[in-house]
């Protein structure tokens, strides 16, 4: 009987092992960190504690604009359209007829407001506002609070929803808010880089893309609710179908609607769709090992964050919390650029990003980073935390510390920054 148990756990084991080392890449994320850059931001923020003797003296904050209604009709409306066609082919399932009633309702509920700022998004803002007014209220007695945004209509809302937020909680600074593509060199540079341009309509990126795309992304879903018998065109056009199904029931936490998507996905669909939409942000939005340019195009908001901290510090600004809203497109390639733990996965074997650089972490909505000046009480010394949605970070690998000298942060930032744009 022992020998028999024996026998048993270790075919059990091999069986485990054969499983695993199948696809040693998988994930397992829950079904609410697979909506990736689409999830609303964290809601379990914790004030940090700072040691007495540092004093926060200035803020830089980049972040981008907060929950939002889908970006534009055309996800819904290809959806739609191929719901329509499957109810005329007699193929439409019962699990189709609900997406398309939950398909409906996005509709109608986005328009006119597609793209705009929902009222979640504006609760997020307000809610970092308010987080940052209670950990350093000095810098809200005095000084000027600048404020910058894209011309994006999410984006200025989010900044005008910001600063409003902070001026209710003290009037005494001075507020100064600028928006419009005067603001594109810093917070959209993935529109005037034409480098960068290039590099996203190159073959090179195409390619890569299509083929991890080909290989991961999974049709099961789509087919539950079109009808196997439905009459698609190619393989191509279910695929494209399956992600512009999880995009739709991705984003709608992100615009107030609770509904589960396990009702459409199994846990190893969403996370299998989930990996295509990341894997497609990580290309294009980061450093890897085709092209460091998506990274490089924030080279200008980095130097932009070291001139703007050296000019306090030496008396030619009185900005004591410079505040920049823009896109997920902004942030990813900043945190790229400057390797932020989390942010930076350097690699040749493109079915690992998904263990490694995760769109929900790097950008959910209202996602932010600041870089937080201190002065230390006793030395007169600066000091500087940067805090990755408000969870401070290690900058430097290899050391401990979140408090870091300036003089050291800025030279390894400098070392971040090519050359060729300093």
């Amino acid at each position: 009987m022992l020998r028999k148990l024996i026998i048993l756990s270790v075919a059990a084991t091999a069986a485990w092992m054969s499983v695993s080392a199948a696809d040693p890449t998988s994930t397992n994320y829950t079904f609410a960190e697979c909506e990736g850059s689409l999830t609303p931001y964290p809601d379990n923020i914790a004030a940090v504690a700072q040691p007495d003797s540092l004093e926060a003296v200035m803020i830089n904050h980049v972040g981008r604009h907060g929950a939002r209604y889908p970006a534009s009709s055309s996800n819904c409306m290809k959806l739609r359209a191929a719901l329509q066609k499957a109810d005329s082919a007699g193929t439409l399932t019962e699990l189709g007829r609900e997406l398309a009633r939950i398909n409906d309702l996005v509709i109608a509920r986005s328009n006119g407001q597609w793209g705009a700022l929902d009222s979640l998004g504006m609760a997020e803002q307000r809610s970092i506002a308010t987080r940052m007014f209670r950990s350093y209220p000095r810098l809200f007695e005095s000084g000027t609070v600048n404020a910058l945004s894209s011309y994006s209509p999410r984006a200025m809302m989010s900044m005008m929803t910001f600063v409003h937020q902070l001026d209710r909680m003290s009037n005494k600074a001075n507020y100064t808010t600028s928006t419009g593509r005067i603001n594109s060199p810093l917070l959209r540079p993935f529109d005037t880089d034409e480098d960068y341009i290039e590099f996203r309509k190159s073959d090179e990126v195409i390619n890569t893309y299509d083929n991890f795309f080909e290989a991961t992304c999974p049709t099961s879903a789509i087919a539950r609710v079109l009808g196997k018998d439905y009459p698609f065109e190619s393989a191509d056009q279910w695929r494209e179908l399956a992600i512009t199904q999880y995009y739709v029931i991705a984003g709608l936490a992100a615009m107030g609607i609770d509904y589960d998507a396990s009702r459409f996905f199994t846990r190893e669909e969403y996370n299998a769709l989930w990996s295509c939409f990341n894997f497609r942000q990580y290309l294009q939005r980061t450093a890897t090992t085709l092209s460091t340019c998506p990274a490089e195009i924030a080279s200008d908001l980095a130097l932009n964050i070291i001139k703007t901290t050296d000019d306090f510090i030496d008396g030619r600004s009185t900005d004591a919390v410079i505040l920049r809203f823009g896109h997920a497109e902004t942030l990813m390639p900043l945190a790229s650029l400057l390797k932020l733990p989390g942010c930076y996965y350097m690699t040749n074997y493109f079915d690992t990003v998904a263990l490694h650089w995760k769109d929900f972490y790097v950008v959910p909505m209202a996602a932010n980073v600041q870089f937080i000046l201190f002065k230390s009480t006793k030395s007169g010394r600066y000091y500087v935390r940067i805090d990755y949605n408000e969870t401070p970070v290690k900058l430097i690998p290899g050391c401990d510390s979140i408090y870091l000298p300036w003089s050291q942060a800025r030279d390894f930032m400098m070392h971040c920054i090519p050359f060729y744009a300093q």
